[in-house]
C-alpha cells in the first residue's frame, strides 16, 4: 500500500477516535498497511459499487484515560481512488467528481469525541472537493500491546454522506426517472494506528 500524506473520514477515518485539547496525549501514527477508507454507492438503483482510497496517513492524540481530551487528523489523497476500473477510477478523478489535480485532498480534523452507547461519537470538519461540513462519526474504539510491545489503537466506523452536500454533482438521469449514480455514500472506516 503506498504512503501519502492524509486525514473522518474520519475517519477518515482512527480518523475519529478522538478530538480536542490533548495536552497529556500521546501520539498514534495510522499504520495504513493494516488499515482501510473504503466507500460505497449505488449505480442505476440496483446493484453496489465498492471503492477504497489507499493513499491516506493520519495522526491520533489519543488520552487513554479520557478520550475527550483526544484528537484526530486524517488526509487522504483522492487521487488514490480505486473501484477495480481504470475507465472508472480515471471518471471519478476528473472534474465531473473529485477534480483530483486541481482539489488533491479530502481531510478531516476533529473538533469534539463524546460517549454515545456503546461507542463513540467523534464530530468535526470534512472538507471534500473544497467543500468543509461538520460531521459526526460513530465509532467503536480498542487498545491493545502487539507482539512487538507496541501499542495500537484500532477504530471500526461507519457513516453516509450525501456527494451533493459536497458539490460532487455529476449524474445521468435514465428513461424511468431514476439515476445513474447514486447520491449518499456509505463509507466504512476500519483503521489502526501505533503508538510513537
Amino acid at each position: 500500500m503506498k504512503y501519502a500524506y492524509k486525514s473522518v473520514l474520519l475517519a477518515a477515518a482512527a480518523v475519529l477516535v478522538c478530538a480536542g485539547p490533548a495536552l497529556s496525549a500521546d501520539k498514534y501514527v495510522i499504520d495504513t498497511v493494516h488499515s482501510h477508507i473504503g466507500f460505497s454507492i449505488k449505480h442505476l438503483g440496483i446493484n453496489t459499487v465498492r471503492g477504497e482510497f489507499h493513499d491516506f496517513s493520519g495522526v491520533i492524540m489519543a488520552d487513554e484515560k479520557d478520550l475527550s481530551k483526544c484528537s484526530v487528523e486524517v488526509v487522504i489523497q483522492a487521487a488514490s481512488i480505486d473501484t477495480d476500473n481504470e475507465k472508472r477510477n480515471a471518471h471519478l478523478k476528473s472534474a465531473d467528481f473529485f477534480n483530483a489535480e486541481k482539489i488533491p485532498t479530502l481531510t478531516f480534523k476533529s473538533t469534539s469525541v463524546k460517549k454515545t452507547g456503546s461507542g463513540y461519537t467523534a464530530a468535526g470538519n470534512f472538507t471534500m472537493h473544497g467543500v468543509t461540513k461538520v460531521i459526526s462519526i460513530p465509532f467503536t474504539y480498542a487498545m491493545v500491546k502487539d507482539p512487538q510491545g507496541k501499542m495500537r489503537i484500532g477504530v471500526e466506523a461507519a457513516l453516509t454522506l450525501n456527494r451533493q452536500d459536497y458539490g460532487v454533482k455529476w449524474n445521468s438521469v435514465m428513461d424511468n426517472g431514476g439515476l445513474l449514480v447514486g447520491n449518499d455514500v456509505k463509507i466504512e472506516l476500519d483503521v489502526e494506528a501505533v503508538k510513537q
